[in-house]
């Protein structure tokens, strides 16, 4: 229970700094409209979805789902208001996933450099993973540098995994906005034509082996970064 609402808690934390990014670069190329509506901010509140935060997450614990799933409000702009015509919609939607892969890379490090035997760090991870919420807390008890590991683990992890996943370019992800601008006109046709059915295609996507494939992504990243 305590790796569920820690993962929860990181998880919705690092979507809400996401979709803060994109309103931010938005505000920083002309346009408020994030700003205008709220959604400028770091409060949770604005950001969650009663369905992608809440509702769904609880579904998924309780069915005991193999994936998890959850995201905040997408942050609204106004792409006209956009100083860059040519590629302002690409640097917004890429200021998400690059906003969790900072973040990644920070709390990578951190486990990296933190001053604790590479052993004690593996079996914080391997009982994070494996959901083992008794050795997780048996570890981490008491010892303020297996505290900051763990943290800093699961941070680093959830904020690898929300930035991959983000890239692929299904709609409503991030990944088809990015694609959107490299497309010829042709590919824009297609891709506007499955728009609509983007969170359909999203999860059937979810049942297929390209979460696994994902997964074994963020693992091979995490250890290139902590070392372990």
């Amino acid at each position: 229970m305590i790796i569920t609402i820690l993962l929860i808690v990181i998880l919705i934390f690092s979507a809400i700094l996401h979709e803060y990014a994109h309103g931010w670069m938005a505000k920083r190329l002309g346009d408020d409209t994030a700003e205008q509506a709220g959604r400028l901010t770091l409060n949770p509140i604005p950001h969650l979805d009663w369905f992608g935060s809440i509702l769904l997450p609880l579904i998924l614990i309780i069915t005991k789902a193999n994936f998890f799933l959850a995201w905040a409000k997408p942050v609204p702009y106004n792409p006209y208001n956009l100083r860059d015509k040519k590629f302002g919609d690409f640097k917004v939607a890429l200021a998400g996933p690059t906003t969790n892969f900072i973040l990644a890379i920070i709390f990578g490090l951190i486990v990296r450099f933190l001053p604790l035997a590479s052993g004690v760090k593996t079996q914080i991870i391997m009982n994070f993973l494996t959901g083992n919420s008794s050795d997780f807390v048996s570890l981490i008890s008491g010892s303020l540098a297996a505290s900051l590991v763990a943290l800093a683990s699961v941070i680093c992890i959830i904020n690898l995994m929300l930035g991959i996943f983000n890239l692929i370019p299904v709609p409503p992800l991030d990944g088809s906005k990015i694609l959107f601008v490299i497309l010829p006109q042709k590919g824009k046709e297609f891709l506007y034509r499955f728009e609509q059915y983007g969170l359909i295609l999203l999860l059937i996507l979810l049942m297929t082996p390209i979460f696994d494939f994902i997964f074994y992504g963020v693992l091979w990243l995490f250890t290139s970064l902590t070392g372990i």
